[in-house]
């Protein structure tokens, strides 16, 4: 708002400027073009009235300037009268253009977000006694919708996780990270282990590739991180295909990478050969938060072309914010993840990022996300 406001007066500054030109420029100079300049200036700044206030004055300013050089006649002084009446009504037609265009974006990102809801729905807040947090950065802020892709869900075999990212931009990749989600949600209900879900999901991703048919079914691939909860939380299970590492965060605020043990390739490529998939375990004692991503975080550079790194940073970044405002809660620690994220590649997101807290909490109280109620107990 305080930006909008100082954008505002460029109109009366360029008035302003037009003045002290004329005063110290010979008689035969004229700051006409700066007064015209000004009504256009107004159009994306201002409302009707202000722009036709803006281009009244403009007109009352030059008359006085021209009077005062005792140049205002018919050839330049009602020309230039006639000019800025007639720039006016169009900085008026302009700015009208300018608020339907505004209107149908708006309209258009109310659609993608409905529709950013209805593919990539926000998970539960928690299940059990694992509590979930997430957020969706898109690259470029028109864009709601990208390839990426989260899931968490409640099975017969303990809480699963998906994290992903798709191939490709645009509608395409959100047909596949529809594609995606249905599968795993079906899958990890069904497969009683890791392996098996993973092949599952191989399978539908293969399907889906054959009826897309081109290139999508030539190049078309997914990289995912797979994680599955023991039932009393003491471990995560990963499976990891081409996809960034997570990061455990211990109650002590350390970080540590969850590297695989065998690197795998990404889903969707099994044609070109087989590949196992390994789990590896890791133990997710209390206190305890799981971080994952896709690579739109740890891909980001610097300016001195540096990628982010989560292990070095977020202890200093986070062991900050928790001295002034105590522990904090999953999207608290996401939250503070995107902004080191933003500062660390100099402002503005380079590529779409998924992000996944999952904490396990201590015993005692946990914090609780500003405008968000304390969930009640659940079992677990």
């Amino acid at each position: 708002m305080p930006q909008l406001l100082r954008t505002q007066w460029i109109p009366v500054g360029l008035i302003v400027l037009a003045v002290v030109a004329d005063l110290v420029t010979p008689h035969d100079v004229t700051s006409a073009p700066l007064l015209v300049a000004a009504p256009v200036a107004a159009a994306p700044l201002s409302g009707v009235r202000g722009i036709i206030g803006v281009g009244l004055t403009a007109m009352v300013v030059h008359a006085f300037l021209a009077r005062l050089d005792g140049t205002f006649g018919w050839r330049a002084g009602v020309a230039n009268q006639v000019t800025l009446a007639a720039v006016t009504a169009l900085a008026v037609l302009i700015h009208r253009t300018l608020r339907r265009q505004d209107a149908r974006a708006r309209r258009a990102q109310h659609v993608a977000a409905v529709a950013q809801r209805a593919v990539l729905p926000r998970p539960p807040s928690r299940l059990g006694n694992l509590h979930i947090d997430a957020r969706y950065v898109p690259a470029e802020s028109e864009a709601l919708i990208g390839g990426d892709l989260y899931v968490v869900q409640s099975t017969p075999y303990g809480i699963r996780v998906m994290v992903g990212d798709v191939r490709g931009k645009g509608l395409g990749a959100v047909s596949a990270v529809s594609a995606d989600l249905g599968a795993f949600r079906y899958a990890a209900d069904e497969a009683e282990d890791l392996p098996q879900l993973v092949a599952q999901l191989e399978r539908a991703l293969l399907r889906e590739g054959g009826r897309r048919g081109g290139q999508q079914q030539e190049e078309g691939f997914t990289t995912a991180l797979i994680a599955e909860f023991s039932p009393d939380l003491e471990t995560v299970r990963l499976v990891n295909r081409g996809h960034p590492p997570p990061v455990l965060l211990d109650a002590q605020g350390r970080a540590r990478l969850l590297e695989a043990s065998e690197e795998s390739p990404p889903l969707g490529i099994s044609d070109l050969g087989v590949w196992t998939s390994p789990v590896d375990s890791f133990p997710f004692p209390a206190g305890s938060t799981l971080l994952c991503y896709t690579d739109g975080v740890t891909e980001s550079r610097d300016a001195t072309g540096g990628f982010y790194d989560p292990v070095s940073r977020l202890p200093l970044v986070l062991g900050r914010r928790e001295r002034t405002g105590g522990r904090l809660a999953p999207g608290q620690i996401l939250d503070v993840l995107i902004q080191d994220v933003r500062r660390h590649g100099g402002g503005r997101p380079q590529d779409d990022q998924a992000m996944l807290a999952l904490h396990r909490p201590r015993a005692g109280p946990e914090p609780v996300p500003p405008g968000r109620a304390a969930p009640a107990a659940a079992p677990g």
